[in-house]
Order: C-alpha cells, then sequence, then structure tokens
C-alpha cells in the first residue's frame, strides 16, 4: 500500500474493503483445498458435509453475507513501515472499518464487556479490534485482517516444554490437542505452530501463522521438514468435517 496522497478515509475504505472480504469469502487457497478434500473424501456423509461447506461459500461469496453466522474477534496485522505518515491514523481506521462493517451486516456484533456483561454493538471497544504492529523499514504500509470465531479459537493450546525434549514433546503436544478437541474447531482446519521464547511471541506468532497460503512450506528446510512431519501425523488421525468421521484434513 503506497503512502503517496494517502488520507485517513482511504484506509477506512480499504479496511472496510479487507473486513467485508473476509466475512464474505474465503481465499482462493483455502477454497482449493476444500475442493481436494471433498475430491479425495470417501465416506458418503462427510462428503455431503463438504458438499454442504462448499455450498455455503458459494452463497456467501454470490449475496455478500457472511459465510459463518460467527464473524468471530477482528484481528488485524500491520507491517507498518517506520516512515509510514498515517500510523495513528491506520489504528483509527482499522477501528472505524469494523465498526462500520458491523453497522453494515458484515460482522455480528461479537464485542461484550466479560466483567459488565455489555455489549458494544460495534465490535469495538478494549483492545478490540485487536491490532498487532510490526515496524519494519520504508514508508508503506502492508496489512491483513482476519475474523477468528470463538469455536476455532478455544482449542488454542500453549505448550511449555524443556529444551531436553526437543521437537518429540512439540509433535507430541500438537498431536494431543488435536486429538482432544477434535471436531469442536468445526474441520477441515489449519492449524497454525510456532516456536518461541516466550508464552505470548509463540501465541502470536502461531495465529500470524494462520496468514500463509495453504501448503506453503518454511524456507527454513528444517522447519519445512517438521510442518510435512506434523501434517502426516495429524492425517493419520482421520480428522472429519463437524461431528463426522472423515479421511483428511489437509494438502
Amino acid at each position: 500500500m503506497l503512502n503517496l496522497g494517502l488520507t485517513e478515509q482511504d484506509l477506512v475504505a480499504a479496511f472496510y474493503e479487507m473486513v467485508t472480504t473476509a466475512a464474505t469469502s474465503i481465499p482462493e487457497d483455502v477454497y482449493r483445498a476444500l475442493k481436494e478434500g471433498y475430491e479425495r473424501e470417501t465416506n458418503p456423509i462427510a462428503k455431503r458435509q463438504f458438499e454442504a461447506i462448499l455450498k455455503d461459500i458459494e452463497i456467501a461469496c454470490g449475496r455478500k453475507v457472511p459465510i459463518c453466522q460467527d464473524t468471530g474477534t477482528p484481528y488485524f496485522f500491520f507491517e507498518m513501515g517506520e516512515n509510514f505518515p498515517l500510523r495513528l491514523g491506520a489504528v483509527r481506521a482499522a477501528v472505524e472499518a469494523v465498526r462500520r462493517a458491523t453497522k453494515d451486516g458484515y460482522l455480528r456484533p461479537n464485542a461484550v464487556d466479560p466483567f459488565y456483561k455489555k455489549n458494544s454493538g460495534d465490535n469495538t471497544g478494549r483492545y478490540i479490534p485487536w491490532i498487532h504492529v510490526d515496524l519494519v523499514e520504508g514508508d508503506q504500509l502492508r496489512a491483513w485482517f482476519m475474523t477468528k470465531g470463538g469455536g476455532s479459537e478455544a482449542p488454542a493450546t500453549l505448550i511449555m516444554s524443556e529444551p531436553i525434549l526437543g521437537f518429540e514433546k512439540l509433535k507430541s503436544g500438537v498431536i494431543d490437542t488435536i486429538v482432544k478437541y477434535g471436531p469442536l474447531p468445526c474441520p477441515p482446519v489449519i492449524v497454525g505452530v510456532a516456536v518461541a521464547a516466550g508464552a505470548d511471541i509463540a501465541l502470536t506468532l502461531a495465529k500470524k501463522a494462520l496468514l500463509r497460503p495453504i501448503g506453503e512450506r518454511n524456507p527454513d528446510p528444517n522447519i519445512a521438514k517438521l510442518e510435512v512431519e506434523l501434517l502426516n501425523a495429524l492425517n493419520k488421525l482421520r480428522p472429519r468435517p463437524p461431528r463426522l468421521r472423515g479421511r483428511r484434513d489437509g494438502p
């Protein structure tokens, strides 16, 4: 996103388009993975579930209505150039875009104060939308938006491990988590995994990993090898679409 002549209202319009698009459609790589899952599936009941998911997506995209009734928590991820002129303006614009998208019916008002049980009515409030900013060189802004439903967020798991246990603890922890929660996060699922020195760092990076295209491997060969090992192990579990037994979870 170039900054030449950019105004805060320009950012509001751009972010509004991101929010409404995220709520009413899915990226091509995700749709392609679902289609491939449907074509591979051999269980007739699970196959019908895949068919229903794909039909829902087509209807939502055609009518420009939310794909899921739970439009989740709004997340923005910014890579912001140190010389980008609208740094605070970008934050304000993100909040305003969410407010407008909620008012226009693209997002369900999900922001509820946990202490006072009061819904803000527009998905804005303290720490909502959540905006993560990475400061980088340059004068441009790159932005991503994600809606994260409660069903997919609830199984989020932090694994604290002693270094001596190595990656075997990580692999078993990921597999145990998928087994534990089964169909609750509405499979087929995309699993984001991160390894870091601190709990907050790992959780943030794991969520950012969800933004990567499906099938893309980490440029580090050791990490890429671990990704493949985890994917193969998870697919052996025969994960299924919601509440049903199926064949595979990912490409």
